[in-house]
Order: structure tokens, then C-alpha cells, then sequence
């Protein structure tokens, strides 16, 4: 079955055929085993592996990756699915800068930004500590700062809007 991988702004092609992957034209040997009484699971993909959680996002086939420690935001569409959102117009989602949420529960370690400052795609905000693990939140577009809802110490929801941009 192919499969297209959104990572920012980058589409990846993914083909699975049984333990066989082929990731952009180059073919590997790979495997997925549950690293049992964790929410872990450990991906072999030919000689490399790597830790990853993933936690279902807020549509069909996003997720919240992550892998080895490092965060990532990604969309994987079977075909099917991605010809349908394509006529559909569903693709063009919301325009302007999306607000940094919390994507579980935790509580807020550091916040790296001030309001008024000027941020890229991909720079780290905010730092929160969930499930014994710091994650870095991270900016999905250009933006500026426009007001930052919490503190550090403060717990919050999945869900929780911590920062907003405009």
C-alpha cells in the first residue's frame, strides 16, 4: 500500500509491502515490536532503529511523533484518502500562524519566547515535561508572539493554547 508522509513541508512516498519499505525509491528491511507495558515502540528500519511514540493528532492521519526524543508533527495519507481530501478542497486547512497547544497533559518547564518576538517554522517556545520526558514545543509557521497563557510550574491539558501568534 502507498502511503504519502507530510514531515513540515516535505512529502515523502512510502510504499509497504509486507516487511518491506520503500521510503523515496530506496528499499528496507523493517520492523515495528511494542516495547510491552510503554507506550514505545521500537521501529527497525534495515540496519538503524529507533525509539517512537505516537499519539493519534487532531484529524485523519495526522500524529505526534516521537522519535528518539525529538518531536515531529506528521499527515500520512493512503492514496485513496489523499485523492478524496484533494477534490474535496480539504488540503487548504487554516491560514496565518497556529497557536503552540499542549499535546497531553503535563506541566510548562521554560518558555523561550517573550511576546513581540518574531518566530520561524521549526524554533522551540516552549519546554514541558510529560511522562517523565522534556518535550520541546515548536513553532509550525512565521509568526509573532502575541500573548503567552502560562507560566513555567503551571500544569496543563492536552489541548491547552500555552502561546499564540499573529
Amino acid at each position: 500500500m502507498k502511503y504519502y508522509v507530510k514531515l513540515g513541508d516535505a512529502e515523502i512516498e512510502v510504499l509497504l509491502d509486507g516487511d518491506i519499505v520503500t521510503v523515496d525509491g530506496r528499499t528496507y528491511q523493517a520492523s515495528v515490536e511494542s516495547v510491552e507495558g510503554t507506550p514505545v515502540n521500537l521501529l527497525r528500519l534495515g540496519d538503524e532503529s529507533c525509539r517512537v511514540v505516537s499519539r493519534a493528532g487532531d484529524a485523519r492521519g495526522r500524529y505526534t511523533l516521537w522519535l528518539d526524543g525529538f518531536r515531529f508533527e506528521a499527515e500520512a495519507l493512503d492514496e485513496r484518502a489523499r485523492a478524496i481530501r484533494e477534490l474535496t478542497g480539504a488540503a487548504a486547512g487554516a491560514s496565518g500562524p497556529a497557536p503552540v497547544v499542549a499535546p497531553m497533559p503535563g506541566m510548562i518547564v521554560r518558555i523561550a519566547a517573550a511576546v513581540g518576538d518574531q518566530v520561524q517554522p521549526g524554533q522551540g517556545l516552549v519546554v514541558m515535561e510529560a511522562m517523565k520526558m522534556e518535550n520541546e514545543l515548536r513553532a509550525t509557521t512565521a509568526g509573532t508572539v502575541r500573548a503567552i497563557l502560562v507560566q513555567p510550574g503551571t500544569a496543563v491539558e492536552k489541548g491547552t493554547v500555552i502561546l499564540e501568534l499573529e
